[in-house]
């Protein structure tokens, strides 16, 4: 559990230093580097994106996984969760929520939090986690500067999500060949390169209600093993 507490720790340390700038930095400047962040965002998810072996099973995972998130709504509940944050501490204007689901995005969906937490919980290598804490430290920074002080409250689900898949690594290793996480990883990429047409505002796209669609690819081939006659 190691790595996903350094993650965790890192991005806390490094959304109180972006909230600390948050004051400090001109709105035009603001609003430039969130361009720049979009583009990188997009950029790193479309190279992640383009490692997809079975394109038909990317497909069938992404319209499988958006008809799951929509009927669960994790959208709107990701979005009620930052705005009773919001509430609580008596912010306004949706900057709270709006820090929180981003930042919770951004640094939950990406292979390196998935292959990373694995790793960290299968053979104690914490190295891609400590790549990871590195990458979403200056993220963090930029995102809590623009966003505000809601992007610390992503930390929290930062540890529940690598640190489950940490936790939970043992008794699915069986099921975690090489060819699953190259899937995974590809459907990742994709709603990270969506993340990025959001910090763009090119279209408002409800990527959380996607997520879902990280799980069609190992369901997949678990039933592959199981029935292989069929496939």
């Amino acid at each position: 559990m190691l790595g996903p507490v350094i993650n965790t720790v890192t991005v806390i340390i490094c959304a109180l230093i972006g909230t600390f700038l948050h004051g400090g930095i001109p709105e035009r400047f603001k609003d430039t580097i969130m361009k720049a962040l979009g583009l990188t965002v997009l950029l790193l998810g479309l190279l992640g994106a383009f490692e997809v072996q079975h394109f038909v099973l990317l497909i069938f995972s992404m319209v499988l996984g958006s008809i799951m998130g929509e009927i669960l709504d994790i959208d709107g509940n990701l979005d009620r969760m930052g705005k009773w944050i919001e509430k609580k501490a008596g912010k306004g204007e949706g900057s709270v929520a709006k820090g929180f689901v981003t930042a919770s995005l951004i640094f939950c969906v990406g292979s390196m939090a998935v292959v990373g937490a694995l790793q960290s919980g299968l053979t104690g290598d914490h190295e891609m986690l400590i790549a990871k804490s590195i990458i979403d430290g200056f993220t963090s920074i930029i995102l809590a500067s623009t966003m505000g002080f809601g992007v610390i409250f992503s930390a929290v689900i930062i540890f529940i999500y690598e640190g489950s898949i940490a936790f939970g690594a043992s008794y699915i290793k069986d099921f975690l060949s090489t060819e699953v996480v190259n899937e995974i990883s590809s459907v990742g990429g994709l709603l990270i390169a969506a993340l990025g047409l959001n910090f763009l505002e090119i279209k408002r796209i409800k990527v959380a209600n996607m997520l879902p669609a990280l799980l069609i690819p190992f369901i997949y081939f678990i039933i592959k093993d199981f029935f292989p006659n069929f496939f």
